[in-house]
């Protein structure tokens, strides 16, 4: 079955943090009339930044999973389950984008 877009998209970052990034690249448009060249840097820097915190966001879900494997534990099927959404729901994002 499709997902179709939009149907389990749970934000990737916490409100605030969005909120943060979402200021910053308003006051980066805001700039570009007078420093165009600045602006894109700060374009490309804040971009790499969001990178960062999503993969961030990825690898501390990822090191949750293999600890427990580590040290032996079962993980629950439905732990396994939400975490492949996740994963699906951000792969299919980012293609759509």
């Amino acid at each position: 079955m499709a997902e179709s877009p939009g149907s389990d998209e749970e934000p990737l970052l916490g409100t605030a943090e969005t909120e943060e990034y979402r200021k910053a690249w308003s006051e980066i448009q805001g700039r570009f009339v007078d420093d165009p060249q600045e602006a894109v840097r700060s374009a490309d820097t804040l971009v790499a930044e969001v990178m960062q915190a999503l993969a961030g966001t990825f690898s501390e879900r990822k090191q949750g999973l293999e600890g427990q494997w580590g040290r032996g534990e079962q993980v629950a099927t439905e732990d396994l389950r939400v975490s492949l959404q996740h994963y699906r729901s951000f792969f299919n994002r980012l293609l759509n984008t």
